[in-house]
């Protein structure tokens, strides 16, 4: 075990269109897995450091993080792109092909990243008083939001780098930028924000300072891996152009994964106005409990990204049965990981809340939130690893039409019935969740079944 650990953690030279399905999938997932932890602790030092600052710099944070997962919709696409072709290139054994494919995914992240990174510095304060900003908050974070959206390039490319990465098999390189990242964010994190030794004291703009220089910095890594590591990938000086047949269907794939990834983060923000119609109180409560369910589900991202890049190495090796078992596999252990963690979570919902507030009333709100979409987990399982498959296979419109149709065609209309329509007020928002989730997989099973994802063109 403790070998197959290093292995997973150190890099591997297995070929996923070969051997074992099962040790496959473990040895992508656990990187995934850790990726992703760290992924989500840049939030969390950012408001670690800046609560001492006082709400007005708080709500800064906050509300420019909401802004920011509209960036995030962008990134995660362009990765969904990446991951996809790369995987299928990898799969055929064209490493020359996989090598043009990343470059232009980088050329198009970049090119993306200019306009975006123009609009979103020059428009920042703006866009916090449409979030319903006081003057007071504006002050306080309109640099550091012109700073964080100024600079989303790193944001961008993180993300789609590190799907090259996953794609090509090499998962524990994807971590260990992340890792890079989050390490000197956490050390210039205080720095900044206090002006501890030769540092300049810059609140709560340090924040943004510290994060972007940690992402900018990990996106360094990432090209120089790219250009003179070891990886799958390995991009050469005649790489350097742009191949407009590999552009187009990566945009193409991408551009349909955004609106995908924005179609279900939206939904949430929908659910979230709901359920504050019924007090302060229930939408702290959901927050924490959504926080919650957010980090207790890394685990699962990473099997279902193990079954993404499966699908897309083996489709290309011409293996689209051994394909589909994959992710069989990776759908049953993501299912019986995520029931003993619903299970788990419905038992001991309370004390697992209670380390985050001391509010009763706010805890008491966040376990029964919890409790009730837990009961749709098993079936969560299923749906996250199917529409990762999609994806995998370069399919990102199945399940851009599948989240249409069962997060704003059910899931949100359905939550605004059973919360105000009923006596169960927040409650149903958490009933419309767990519903919306187990149509949703019903739905994704059936779409994979019919097997279309096996013959599209990459």
């Amino acid at each position: 075990m403790t070998r197959f650990l290093k292995e997973a953690l150190e890099g591997t030279d297995q070929d996923f269109t070969q051997g074992s399905l099962s040790r496959g999938i473990a040895l992508l997932a656990i990187p995934t897995m850790l990726e992703m932890a760290m992924e989500s602790t840049f939030a969390i030092v950012d408001a670690f450091w800046v609560a001492r600052l006082g709400t007005d710099a708080i709500a800064a944070v906050g509300i420019t993080e909401a802004i920011v997962i509209l960036i995030f919709s962008i990134g995660i696409g362009l990765s969904m792109a990446a991951t996809a072709m790369v995987a299928r290139r990898i799969g055929e054994k064209d490493h020359e092909g996989a090598a043009v494919a990343a470059v232009q995914a980088i050329a198009a992240g970049a090119a993306i990243s200019v306009f975006t990174g123009i609009a979103g510095a020059m428009a920042a304060p703006r866009l916090l008083g449409l979030m319903a900003a006081s003057p007071a908050v504006i002050a306080t974070g309109a640099r550091y939001s012109r700073i964080l959206l100024g600079s989303n390039g790193c944001i961008i490319l993180l993300f789609l780098i590190n799907g090259t990465f996953r794609g090509a098999g090499d998962a524990a390189l994807a971590m260990r930028t992340l890792w890079l990242a989050n390490l000197i964010n956490l050390v210039l994190d205080p720095c900044f924000i206090y002006g501890l030794g030769p540092f300049p004291r810059l609140g709560v703009t340090g924040a943004a300072v510290a994060t972007t220089t940690g992402r900018s910095v990990g996106v360094m890594f990432q090209l120089w891996m790219l250009w003179r590591g070891r990886g799958r990938v390995q991009v050469a000086r005649r790489h350097l152009r742009i191949d407009w047949r590999t552009m187009t269907s990566l945009l193409r794939v991408g551009g349909t994964a955004m609106v995908q990834y924005f179609i279900a983060t939206a939904s949430w923000l929908g659910l979230a106005r709901i359920n504050a119609a019924f007090g302060s109180a229930a939408v702290a409560g959901y927050t924490l409990a959504l926080r919650v369910i957010t980090f207790f589900i890394l685990p699962s991202w990473g099997i279902s990204s193990a079954a993404a890049t499966l699908v897309g190495q083996n489709l290309g090796a011409k293996q689209p049965e051994r394909s589909e078992k994959a992710v069989w596999l990776a759908g049953g252990y993501n299912t019986v990981f995520l029931t003993l963690l619903g299970a788990a979570v419905f038992v001991f919902g309370e004390p697992v809340v209670g380390l985050f507030t001391n509010d009763a009333q706010v805890a008491r709100i966040a376990a029964t939130a919890l409790r009730y979409i837990a009961v749709g987990y098993p079936c969560y399982a299923w749906g996250m690893t199917m529409e990762q498959a999609f994806n995998g296979a370069g399919d990102s419109a199945t399940p851009t039409w599948i989240n249409l149709g069962c997060y704003w065609m059910l899931q949100v209309p359905l939550a605004c019935g059973l919360a105000f329509g009923t006596q169960l007020g927040p409650r149903g928002v958490y009933s419309a969740i767990a519903g919306a989730e187990s149509v949703l997989a019903a739905v994704a099973v059936i779409m994979f079944r019919r097997g279309a994802w096996k013959k599209v063109k990459l």
